[in-house]
C-alpha cells in the first residue's frame, strides 16, 4: 500500500480542564521522516496516539490522505505503531509475533509465511523465527517489533521512542539501520523522541513541541542553526544564551549591547536574509553555539570581529575536540574547539580571548 499523507488541523486534547495538546497544525508529506521532539510531558506521545486512533481529539481533525479519520477505529486506519517497550508476546516465537497482525486480518497461511519471511529478511533477522523474545538481545527485540508493524504494510509508521531502552552504542547502530530501512521503503514515518541527536540524525522535518504546542517546525539544520526562541535554542544542542539589547540596526546588520556588573561589550551580527531585523531597543538573546567559538591567546591576531577577554574555568579533553568553560562579562560560555595537536591545552585561570564571527551568532527576540 502506498505511503500516506498526514494532516493535523487545529488538533487539541484535554484531560479535565488541562489541555495537553492545543492548536496543532502539521502536514506530513508522503515518504517523509517527521519527528515530534520535546521534553517528557509536552504532548508528543498524545499526538502520536491521536494519529493512531487510540486517543480521540477534543477539537480539530486528523486526516490521512485528505480523509478525516477522527471516528475511524485504529484497526481500520492501517497505521503501524511501534511501542517504547516493544510489547512482544513473551510466549510466542519471533515468527508468531510478527505474524500476529496478519492472522488477525485472516491472511492466508502461505501469504503469511511469505510476508513474514520477507520482512524478517529486511530487518536482518532471518534464522531467528523459532526463538522467543527472551532469547533475543534488546536490538533484536526492537527489530522484531518493527517487523511486526511493517508486515501489515501500513500507510504510516508511528514510532514512540523505540530506541530509548537500548544502550548508547546500540542506539546509534539501530538509528542508522532504521534510517536506511525507512529510506528504502519510502514509508511515511512519524517518530517521537526527547533525544535531540536522534531527531537531528533521522529526520527530514522536526516539530519542536513545548507545553502541548508546536513552537518551531523545519529541517534539522533550520531548527539547530536558526532556533525560533530561547526554548528551542536551549533544548536543541548546547547554547550560550546571553541577554542583550539591540543598539543599532541597518538592513541585515545589527549591533547588540551587553551590560553586566563586570563590564559591557558590543557585538556586530549579520542576520540571514530570511530573518526580520529587530528594532533598536529590542530585548534579545544572543545565541552562540559552542562549536563556533574560538579560544586564543590574549592579543593573538584573529579574523573574527567579535572578541572578548575571558578566563578559563575548566577544560575537558575529548579526543577530537576540547571543551572549555570560560568566564566573560559575568557569564559562563561553553566552547568546543578542535584538538590543537602538538599544542598545550589552556588550563584553569588562564587568560584567553573568546571570539566568534558576525554570521555565527543567532539573535532571538526575548519572549514576554
Amino acid at each position: 500500500m502506498p505511503a500516506a499523507e498526514v494532516k493535523l488541523e487545529n488538533v487539541g486534547k484535554r484531560y479535565g480542564e488541562q489541555w495537553v495538546v492545543r492548536n496543532v497544525d502539521l502536514h506530513v508529506q508522503r515518504g517523509e521522516f517527521f519527528t515530534f521532539l520535546g521534553p517528557s510531558g509536552c504532548g508528543k506521545t498524545t499526538l502520536l496516539r491521536m494519529i493512531a486512533g487510540f486517543v480521540q481529539p477534543d477539537e480539530g481533525s486528523v486526516r490521512l490522505d485528505g480523509q478525516a479519520v477522527n471516528q475511524v477505529p485504529p484497526w481500520q486506519r492501517n497505521v503501524g505503531l511501534v511501542f517504547q517497550n516493544y510489547a512482544l508476546w513473551p510466549h510466542l516465537s519471533v515468527f508468531e509475533n510478527v505474524a500476529f497482525g496478519l492472522r488477525e486480518r485472516k491472511v492466508a497461511r502461505d501469504e503469511i509465511a511469505r510476508r513474514v519471511g520477507a520482512v524478517l529478511k529486511q530487518v536482518e533477522l532471518t534464522g531467528t523465527e523459532a526463538r522467543r523474545p527472551s532469547q533475543l538481545s534488546g536490538g533484536q527485540q526492537q527489530r522484531v517489533a518493527l517487523a511486526r508493524t511493517l508486515v501489515i504494510q501500513p500507510r504510516v509508521l508511528l514510532l514512540d521512542e523505540p530506541l530509548s531502552n537500548l544502550d548508547a552504542k546500540l542506539r546509534v547502530e539501530m538509528r542508522l539501520e532504521l534510517l536506511k530501512l525507512q529510506r528504502d521503503l519510502g514509508l511515511t514515518t512519524i517518530y517521537v523522541t526527547h533525544d535531540q541527536e536522534e531527531a537531528l540524525a533521522l529526520s527530514t522535518t522536526i516539530a519542536v513541541i513545548e507545553g502541548g504546542q508546536v513552537v518551531q517546525q523545519g529541517t534539522p539544520r533550520q531548527i539547530y542553526e536558526q532556533p525560533a526562541n530561547d526554548f528551542v535554542a536551549a533544548f536543541i544542542g548546547q547554547s550560550n544564551l546571553i541577554a542583550a539589547t539591540v543598539e543599532h540596526e541597518r538592513d541585515q546588520s545589527v549591533v547588540v549591547g551587553i551590560k553586566s556588573a563586570d563590564g559591557a561589550a558590543k557585538f556586530a551580527l549579520t542576520l540571514p536574509s530570511t530573518c526580520a531585523t529587530p528594532s533598536i531597543g529590542t530585548a534579545v538573546f544572543l545565541c552562540i553555539r559552542p562549536e563556533v567559538i574560538e579560544i586564543s591567546d590574549p592579543g593573538a591576531p584573529s579574523e573574527q570581529l567579535n572578541r572578548l577577554p575571558a578566563i578559563v574555568l575548566a577544560s575537558a579533553y575529548q579526543g577530537a575536540f576540547v571543551e572549555y568553560e570560560v568566564s566573560a562579562l559575568g557569564s559562563t560560555f561553553k566552547a568546543r574547539v578542535a584538538n590543537p595537536k602538538g599544542k598545550a591545552l589552556y588550563q584553569r585561570n588562564d587568560a584567553v580571548t573568546l571570539s566568534f564571527a558576525a554570521t555565527d551568532a543567532v539573535l532571538i527576540v526575548r519572549r514576554r
